[in-house]
């Protein structure tokens, strides 16, 4: 809850036999009953699409638009406040869905993106509210759209970044909503003397105030634009506080604007900077943890309250009535929550409530009359699970070999642990979780990986590692180039941890990952082969070189800082060094193996390259390409086909307990090379592997494509070919959050 102390809830008792003893004068007693095994979670209610999710309130307040299948892809849908049974759909998208949307300022029109390809390519669609007309598209194919800017004061149009012009530096135009005409705003020139700029920043009346360029060496400098469209340079953001420093918003006078600032302190706080001296006042900070959300007034952006996340969020109020907001929902509410929506006279929320044991909800605050505040749910997210024996999550801080202090959240199997003090009361197998980006965060909360894994009989551990955010400038920086150094390190400290305090049989550890997590976990087997009974992978960059090569342009100087310097051979050996693709030969664990084929961080070469030194070698391996997906696997029959073959894969390696494929893997896009015969019903995705060609001494991988994405092979590849960097296959891969 907003403001609620930290709990401990105690898990599920663990059925207890009765001890049968004859002896003189007693009666034998029955035999003890065996456990009976807990409910199974269905993969479905927890990987599957939400019933209905992402709840937005029109600007009058009057109508509410969200997310939710339409048959079986998730599209866009409007319910009115005063009629909320009667929604109707407002897209008909047949391929990957929806993933996001806002209302337009007119408070008629819906503005939604989509990613035909999987390749983050994001176009840009209109669409009517009330359903009268076609949905449009306002930008071209091909390219990456990003909303900017929207405001009362141009309600018929849309300001929006677009890389059509250059994939790297994409240009800023207003778009006009009824016909889709543009009028470029900035041409985002980069030249060898003057950089282009990453990001751009609006005030409420949709104009043009700030742009921010990343500098060679790493910082970024902040540049405002007065009213005759000249740039001044403002103020600078040092290179260790680029990744906490942002500004947020423009207050109503647009004299002086909102940012989240760790500069000269370690943690982020919530300050007002002038837009024209740089004068900066704090507003509110947290001696844990930096700032990670604020509430601002629809009507002048004047801040009301800011959360720190440590352990858990905490919110604190700036003004009174944003004080009885906090303590009403606080009172209100059993998990913590977060204000997602508000109507432009904020006489409306939308408040989504989760928690470890609470699947999330959305609700409907009615707040215009102080006195009479209500709140109404909206709809339950997973309903699936309102009866599911859902597991406690606990925190816990652990310390790093070199004493730093890794946030990290442990939840265990139902029914291990009797006395509620968040330990089993006897080992049991664990499963790692590294989180994705790297420069992202694991969180208190509801964990669909958390619950399911726990459910199947397994202690689960998300760990915050060096370089995460949220935990101040220090903790962030010393991820710096640390990549499968101190953050596996930290990652390994965690599992000691686990096995010295009783919760890991510290032969029984897996390490599952997606992204960087998915490094992570090659890494695991790589570099430490003997500390994880198996690993499983999904879109992990092998080849650190190639990625850091292949980062976005506007910010491949600070990539060279937090990752390696590929300019110099000192930092190209580093990385190598770092690489799971130059270690392949050391996995001797089972290792499931996945990608999607459109990823342009995890490419198939390296895949390939890795997979067929485990195959030469009979190391056990389960590989799969999803051919139409990308770094995440969006469509959901997909996601449930990786989720099932998962769930299998532990249960081989760890011994728990695994819920049948079925239906899982109907209508499912996949191809299994390898392990098919491993899970009921992968065979029928079954298809040989081609065999890569070992790379000469200074040549690239071959990249010709077998269908999927592969490269086609002339010849056998030896026991443990030894790769040298590839090239991604685009030059667009994740990239770290905003500057």
């Amino acid at each position: 809850m907003g403001t609620k102390r930290i709990r401990v809830w105690a898990g599920a008792l663990a059925a207890l036999g009765l001890l049968g003893t004859a002896a003189c004068g007693q009666r034998e007693r029955a035999p003890a009953a065996a456990p009976v095994a807990p409910p199974t979670i269905a993969r479905a209610d927890l990987f599957g699409e939400p019933v209905r999710f992402g709840a937005q309130l029109s600007p009058r307040g009057d109508r509410v638009a969200f997310l939710a299948p339409r048959d079986g892809v998730t599209n866009l849908w409007v319910m009115s406040v005063g009629a909320m049974d009667e929604a109707r759909a407002v897209t008909d998208d047949r391929a990957r869905g929806v993933r996001a949307f806002a209302w337009a300022a007119d408070g008629a029109t819906l503005l939604y993106q989509l990613d035909d390809q999987g390749d983050g390519n994001l176009r840009l669609y209109a669409v009517d509210a009330g359903g009268a007309s076609e949905a449009r598209a306002l930008t071209p194919a091909r390219a990456r759209a990003e909303i900017v800017g929207l405001s009362a004061a141009d309600p018929g149009g849309v300001v929006v970044s677009l890389n059509q012009r250059d994939a790297a530096w994409p240009d800023l135009f207003r778009v006009e909503l009824a016909t889709g005409a543009q009028t470029r705003l900035v041409r985002n020139a980069n030249t060898a003397a003057v950089r282009g700029f990453s990001r751009f920043v609006l005030d409420r009346q949709n104009r043009l105030r700030l742009g921010l360029k990343t500098l060679a060496d790493g910082s970024v400098e902040v540049f405002a634009r007065d009213a005759n469209a000249r740039w001044y340079s403002l103020l600078t953001i040092p290179f260790e506080d680029a990744l906490s420093s942002q500004p947020l918003a423009f207050d109503a006078d647009g004299r002086s604007f909102l940012m989240l600032d760790s500069t000269g302190r370690d943690r982020a706080a919530l300050v007002r900077v002038d837009a024209y001296t740089a004068a900066k006042s704090v507003l509110g900070e947290s001696a844990r943890a930096d700032v990670s959300d604020v509430w601002l007034d629809p009507a002048t952006n004047a801040p009301e309250a800011f959360a720190a996340n440590y352990l858990r969020p905490e919110w604190r109020a700036l003004d009174q009535d944003a004080q009885a907001d906090i303590d009403y929902l606080d009172r209100q509410l059993t998990g913590d929550f977060s204000v997602v929506s508000r109507s432009a006279d904020d006489a409306r929320w939308i408040v989504v409530e989760e928690g470890p044991t609470v699947a999330a909800r959305s609700y409907l605050y009615d707040r215009g009359d102080r006195a009479n505040r209500r709140l109404s749910l909206l709809f339950r997210h997973r309903p699936g699970l309102d009866q599911a024996p859902l597991q406690a999550m606990t925190p816990v801080e652990i310390e790093a070999r070199d004493g730093l202090t890794l946030v990290s959240y442990l939840t265990l199997p139902i029914g291990a642990d009797a006395n509620g003090d968040a330990r089993p009361e006897s080992a049991v197998p664990l499963v790692i979780v590294p989180h994705g980006g790297p420069w992202s965060r694991d969180a208190y909360g509801f964990n669909a990986m958390h619950q399911w894994l726990a459910n199947r009989g397994y202690a689960v551990m998300s760990v915050n590692f060096r370089g995460s955010t949220g935990f101040g400038e220090a903790f962030l920086n010393a991820g710096n180039r640390e990549w499968g150094g101190r953050m596996q390190e930290d990652l390994l400290d965690a599992v000691q941890w686990a096995v010295t305090n009783g919760i890991a049989q510290a032969d029984r550890v897996a390490i599952v990952g997606q992204g960087f997590g998915g490094y992570a976990a090659l890494a695991g087997l790589t570099f430490s082969p003997d500390q994880f009974r198996c690993a499983a992978s999904y879109g992990a960059p092998a080849n650190l070189s190639a990625l850091v090569e292949g980062s976005p342009a506007a910010s491949r100087d600070a990539w060279y800082l937090r990752v390696g310097d590929v300019r110099s051979a000192e930092g190209r050996s580093a990385l190598r060094a770092r690489s799971p693709l130059q270690r392949a030969g050391q996995i001797t664990r089972p290792l499931l193996l996945a990608m999607g084929a459109r990823d342009s961080a995890a490419t198939r070469g390296e895949f390939d390259v890795i997979a067929q030194s485990l195959r030469a070698r009979r190391v056990g391996l389960t590989s799969l390409v999803f051919p139409e997906e990308g770094a995440e696997l969006v469509r959901p029959q997909n996601r449930l086909a990786y989720y099932a073959v998962l769930e299998h894969f532990l249960s081989d390696c760890l011994g728990g307990r695994a819920e049948p494929a079925g239906a899982s893997l109907e209508g499912a896009e996949m191809i299994a090379y390898d392990g098919a015969t491993s899970v009921p019903g992968l065979s029928a995705f079954a298809r040989r592997a081609v065999v890569p060609t070992p790379p000469p001494a200074e040549e690239a991988l071959p990249v010709a494509d077998d269908g999927a994405g592969g490269p086609v092979a002339t010849s056998a590849a030896p026991a443990d070919p030894v790769a040298r960097e590839i090239t991604p296959r685009s030059p667009s891969p994740p990239q770290p959050p905003e500057q």
